[in-house]
């Protein structure tokens, strides 16, 4: 029995193909609409499996060729994100059969097959799954220095077998041990869903979070896209609950915060404490921005901002973060890009053992907001254009 799946998001439907394929059915997938159209008629499929919002040719679009064209009765099933009732009613009044509602699990997607078609001749037998098919497509870039020893390979594989629409993409920053080579085995057979990006020259974690950066922007598929510390002292878990802050608002960043308070692990040195409140003084004077925490190695972007915040090669190496956001203010306004950040609480942030950044380093990094706010004085806001302008819903 055969199926044929669209959607212009890749993350998604490769998961959904994999647990397809287990369970017997033969499955082609397309992330072109019109492709799509042409495998129909080359596939002959005895079902359909559709997003709607999709660029160039959409789902309903698809349903009108297979229904009204080709007047086939074809079993057809959406799969989106969609919600809206004029959207699923016009689906249904063109003759679908199913209207799926994203994020749901692969156990309720497979259900639903077999009940329109069918199980196969032959079913395989498969243990359920607690994969959930998500409405939005995630890039998280993790900058890599001499992480042989530290990288937590398991818990990456761990979470993107188990959440799809993640696409992890790891830069490896000139390290001089052998993380290249355990990063490429960890890509080993996972190409559609890790990157590994390889700097021959360290240029240091802002220049490799920006390279990172830069590159997944020129994924398609991607809806938004934000950088992790390899070391998880934000684990995954917290940085998906970033990600699902960003895509129910209209925030265009929105970044983690380590502060403590009841109800979440939060832990630091105490001598690496008072520094941070001290810098996070200073910072807060030079942004003009209420913000309790620049500095935690976990932020999500929407991708229509990436440009402006990565475009320029950073001033500085360690507080970049301070410089995203001084771009964002500058490029928009101060008032607009107050309303376009949110800082969130984490649930956990444990400090690592090993970390690069030294308490010498931390005193470094006062000369360096002196530098921030030394190139950046005096800057306004450019001139509002068709090509920069950006709405925000307030």
């Amino acid at each position: 029995m055969k199926v044929l799946a669209i959607d212009d998001q890749q993350l998604v439907l490769l998961p959904l193909q994999k647990r397809l394929t287990e369970l017997g059915y033969q499955v082609k997938i397309e992330t072109d609409g019109q492709k799509g159209l042409d495998s129909y008629d080359s596939f002959n499929p005895d079902l359909v499996i559709v997003d709607i919002n999709m660029p160039g040719l959409s789902g309903l679009e698809i349903v009108k060729y297979i229904r009204i064209a080709k007047k086939s009765e074809t079993p057809i099933m959406v799969l989106s994100g969609d919600n809206k009732d004029e959207t699923i009613t016009e689906g249904f009044d063109l003759g679908i059969n199913d209207y799926m509602k994203k994020p749901l699990s692969l156990n309720e997607i497979s259900a639903r097959v077999k009940r329109l078609i069918g199980a196969p001749v032959v079913e395989n037998t498969v243990a359920a799954s607690n994969v959930m098919i998500q409405d939005r497509c995630v890039g998280v870039v993790i900058p890599c220095y001499n992480e042989e020893e530290r990288l937590l390979s398991d818990e990456f594989l761990s979470y993107i077998d188990k959440y799809t629409g993640y696409h992890l993409c790891f830069v490896n920053d000139g390290s001089k041990d052998k993380t290249l080579e355990v990063l490429n085995n960890l890509q080993k057979g996972r190409e559609d869903f890790i990157t590994v990006y390889d700097c021959e020259k360290n240029g240091g974690k802002a220049e490799a979070v920006r390279l990172g950066m830069l590159h997944m922007a020129e994924k398609e598929d991607l809806d938004y896209i934000g950088f992790l510390d390899a070391d998880l002292s934000t684990d995954l878990a917290d940085f998906d609950d970033l990600v699902k802050t960003i895509e129910t608002s209209d925030f265009k960043i929105v970044s983690g915060s380590r502060i403590s308070r009841m109800g979440a692990d939060i832990t630091k040195e105490s001598a690496r404490k008072i520094i941070s409140l001290t810098i996070n003084f200073i910072i807060r004077k030079i942004l003009r921005m209420d913000f309790k925490d620049t500095q935690c190695g976990a932020k999500i972007f929407s991708k229509d901002v990436i440009q402006i915040a990565f475009g320029k090669k950073f001033v500085t190496q360690w507080i970049f973060d301070v410089e995203i956001f001084k771009r964002m203010s500058i490029h928009f306004g101060l008032k607009k890009a107050k309303s376009m950040l949110c800082e969130q609480p984490l649930k956990r942030w444990i400090h690592a053992d090993g970390s690069k950044l030294s308490m010498k380093d931390s005193v470094k990094i006062i000369f360096q907001l002196a530098q921030i706010a030394w190139v950046y004085r005096g800057k306004k806001k450019p001139a509002i254009t068709k090509s920069t302008k950006l709405e925000v819903v307030q």
